[in-house]
């Protein structure tokens, strides 16, 4: 099967053709096809696209809407640059949802009736689900209503989270009225780096671990028997690890002391937690850990040198948190830009857990591997691994199981 992963944001749309079966899946044998993303919709857009064999293309078009960039991606996709010879060349298609509320507790084939019940939930994530619907809306223009569609949730994986984990310690009643409770994201990646764990060390399941998915936005998640027991992300993608530019968890109270002293609105200081706040808002220059880490190295900037060690700090706290949550753990895995790529942060952030038997090898920690590796000396009690996400994958995976008819291994 050929199968297209989208990612609709508000001015972005990422996209990936897949070739798989229950085969292929089983062996580990994707193939990608090909990759790209489109930014800045609603005017001058920019495309970036790769095949199979990497050769990239790079084009500007003036693309004012989320149906027009689709259409244009489908008619790249057989163009001479793209991999197809006919639109009809694609099986189905596979959609990040971000919210799937307490509803839908895995990845689901989309009918009227799921659409119908995704847009009661939008109010829970109105700067996400609205544009990941219009996505699925603007497939079904181009390509018809037969087309398989489905829906891969961020918080799906988290859904079974116990109810003291995932459960906020004000009156039960807002729960039962509103939905009020910790949902989690990043489910997939974290699903992802859970499953390619246990096949790098040839687990058919079973596992106890710490994932980390580290980047612009992170989280930790407390995985057991291939399940997440907790997370980090909560009722919004803002509570926390610190962020790039989010806060991360930080006292209610702060919100109305700010409110108080900067004459602030409800939208302001929400902009301000989401936007302003994390490595950017603590260093005072960037959002970006590169950048911030070299900063540190030519200038050795303290408030970058703080917010580096602030980053750690959350992230070392949630560990030894999810340690006690799950009576110890085989590993802890790192993943996302900052997990997969910072040899420095991650030394960082183990530095000190020796007392739960974990010793960063630092040779292996400085390597590079495209599938995953162990970077904590053999024999640790607590291993440490990086394992890249490919959400996308995961996706595809999702897609081709629930239109083939095949479960899905939660």
């Amino acid at each position: 099967m050929r199968i297209l992963v989208l990612n609709a944001g508000s001015s972005t749309l990422k996209f990936q053709l897949i070739e798989t079966d229950l085969e292929r899946i089983a062996e580990d044998r994707d193939r990608r096809l090909a990759r790209g993303a489109i930014e800045r919709i609603g005017g001058e857009a920019i495309i970036r696209a790769r095949g199979e064999d990497g050769g990239k293309w790079y084009r500007t078009a003036e693309l004012h809407s989320l149906q027009e960039a689709i259409d244009h991606v489908l008619r790249w996709l057989v163009s001479e640059e793209g991999p197809l010879g006919s639109i009809s060349e694609i099986d189905a298609v596979g959609h990040r949802v971000v919210h799937g509320g307490e509803a839908f507790s895995s990845s689901v084939r989309l009918t009227p009736e799921v659409i119908d019940e995704l847009e009661d939930l939008i109010d829970l994530a109105p700067l996400h689900n609205p544009h990941n619907l219009r996505g699925v809306e603007a497939i079904e223009r181009a390509l018809g209503a037969d087309i398989p569609q489905v829906a891969v949730f961020d918080t799906a994986f988290h859904h079974g989270m116990p109810p003291e984990a995932y459960l906020y310690g004000i009156p039960y009643s807002y729960y039962r009225r509103y939905g009020i409770r910790k949902y989690g994201f990043h489910g997939t990646s974290h699903r992802y780096v859970a499953l390619q764990w246990r096949r790098l060390n040839g687990r058919e399941n079973g596992g106890t671990l710490i994932t980390l998915h580290l980047g612009n936005g992170a989280s930790a998640c407390a995985i057991r028997d291939g399940r997440s027991i907790d997370t980090s992300m909560g009722f919004t993608p803002l509570d926390g690890l610190l962020m790039g530019t989010r806060s991360g968890t930080t006292d209610p109270a702060i919100v109305d002391y700010i409110q108080g002293k900067q004459g602030l609105s409800n939208r302001e200081v929400q902009t301000l937690l989401n936007k302003q706040s994390g490595l950017l808002g603590v260093s005072g220059l960037t959002h970006d850990m590169r950048e911030l880490l070299e900063e540190v190295e030519e200038f050795d900037d303290r408030r970058a040198r703080l917010a580096i060690e602030m980053f750690c700090y959350r992230a070392r706290h949630f560990i030894g948190a999810y340690l006690a949550t799950l009576g110890g753990a085989e590993a802890v895995v790192f993943t996302g830009g900052i997990g997969e790529n910072a040899a420095g942060i991650r030394a960082k952030i183990c530095g000190g857990l020796e007392f739960a038997g974990l010793e960063i090898d630092p040779v292996a920690n400085e390597a590079e591997s495209e599938v995953g590796r162990r970077i904590s000396v053999e024999g640790s009690r607590l291993e440490a691994w990086v394992i890249p996400t490919d959400e996308e994958l995961l996706i595809a995976r999702d897609t081709c199981r629930l239109v083939m008819g095949a479960p899905n291994p939660y």
